[in-house]
């Protein structure tokens, strides 16, 4: 049993400790470890780093783990730490990885890799440059619902796809009752808050994974809540948008139309929901669930708005059944990028990658900005 040092810093908030830390990190380590090829296991071996001692005493403690830091210099100094992994707020993270590239640590990064497109390629390159592994977090690629939407595309059953139309969000309260159930400074414009920039990457890779590559945006955003509650019971003004309503367009000739929004209230199935209509069928896609409909199954709908509608619409569609047993998709993903570091197997989810997801979320705020359609050029290192 070999161990792999893994510098995990910011896993006091609330995705570093609960996907990253609990469902990830430590749920490997529960398992036994990660097999390689050679049928050896390597064990993760993380520090916990950030700026609160108490706090991180305490997730130390309750995770049974040995060892945890406030130097992030110290960390990177000692050569049995291998990975730097960051899920800081975004303001943070370009200086932290920087450092972590001057000490040629292979890097894992929450997304956006950083608050600005010009950033994001500054990593990308330097750490080419280095020649370390470096990825970013894609985890809804990993969610068994895409999963199974993709196993539909794949198989042809959709046929042509025409349109995506997404719905994501929910109501996070103001605070200070009920709490709110997000941090205050995604609301705050100069802490990097905003749910474009949130989101944004989410349905850049989404999208062009499954779908094809955004060529144009036209985007409206909206800070519908004003004033919120933070931390400390004080209020606050939100300074970034908490709703977003874009339409992408997708090479190839597809049309996405996605609403995102923390001020909305649920009447869907999930929190997010995507309906996919092609030529010969239908999908429709949250989280977990995927369901179908082909065009042979596909109703005569009539309008007529003087009468009870006759057609039960949703009994219609088909629904995906499981035939895996699905992981954690943050899980998946850790483990996918140790196998890149142990075993240089492939890692698609790199820094150019991160860098895309940025680009579209700067170009939906400019397309808010100029209330126009934007534009969004192929991106590479060159």
């Amino acid at each position: 049993m070999q161990k792999i040092g893994i510098i995990m810093n910011g896993v006091t908030g609330r995705m570093g400790t609960n996907q990253h830390l609990g469902r990830s990190i430590a749920a490997i380590r529960k398992q036994g470890g990660l097999r390689l090829r050679d049928g050896s296991l390597v064990m993760p071996d993380p520090i916990l780093l950030g700026r609160n001692a108490s706090r991180l005493e305490a997730l130390a403690k309750e995770w049974q783990l040995p060892r945890w830091s406030t130097d992030l210099d110290a960390c990177l100094a000692d050569p049995a730490n291998i990975i730097y992994f960051d899920a800081q707020a975004t303001p943070l993270r370009a200086d932290s990885v920087r450092s972590a590239l001057a000490a040629g640590k292979h890097i894992y990064c929450e997304k956006p890799l950083a608050g600005t497109l010009h950033d994001s390629l500054d990593l990308a390159r330097a750490a080419q440059k280095v020649g370390v592994k470096h990825g970013v977090v894609q985890d809804k690629l990993f969610l068994p619902g895409i999963l199974k939407l993709k196993q539909v595309i794949d198989s042809g059953f959709l046929g042509r796809i025409l349109s995506i139309r997404g719905e994501f969000g929910y109501w996070v309260f103001e605070g200070p009752v009920p709490q709110a159930q997000r941090p205050s400074w995604n609301y705050r414009k100069e802490d990097g808050g905003g749910i474009i920039l949130d989101m944004f990457p989410h349905w850049q890779y989404l999208l062009e994974n499954l779908f094809g590559r955004v060529t144009s945006v036209s985007c409206m955003g909206r800070t519908h809540i004003p004033t919120r509650i933070n931390e400390a019971g004080l209020p606050y003004d939100c300074t970034a948008d908490d709703a977003a309503f874009a339409t992408f367009e997708l090479q190839g000739g597809a049309i996405a139309q996605i609403n995102s929004s923390w001020a909305v209230r649920v009447n869907r199935d999930d929190l997010v929901v995507l309906q996919v209509d092609g030529t010969h069928g239908s999908a429709s896609v949250g989280l977990r669930d995927c369901r179908i409909q082909h065009r042979t199954a596909t109703p005569r709908a009539v309008w007529n708005p003087d009468l009870p509608n006759p057609i039960p619409f949703l009994e219609g569609w088909q629904t995906i059944p499981t035939t895996s047993n699905y992981d954690n998709a943050f899980k998946i993903q850790w483990e996918m990028f140790l196998l890149a570091v142990l075993e240089n197997a492939p890692f698609p989810h790199d820094f150019l990658a991160a860098a895309k997801g940025v680009q579209l979320a700067e170009t939906g705020l400019r397309s808010w900005s100029e209330r126009r359609w934007i534009d969004v050029p192929e991106l590479s290192l060159s």
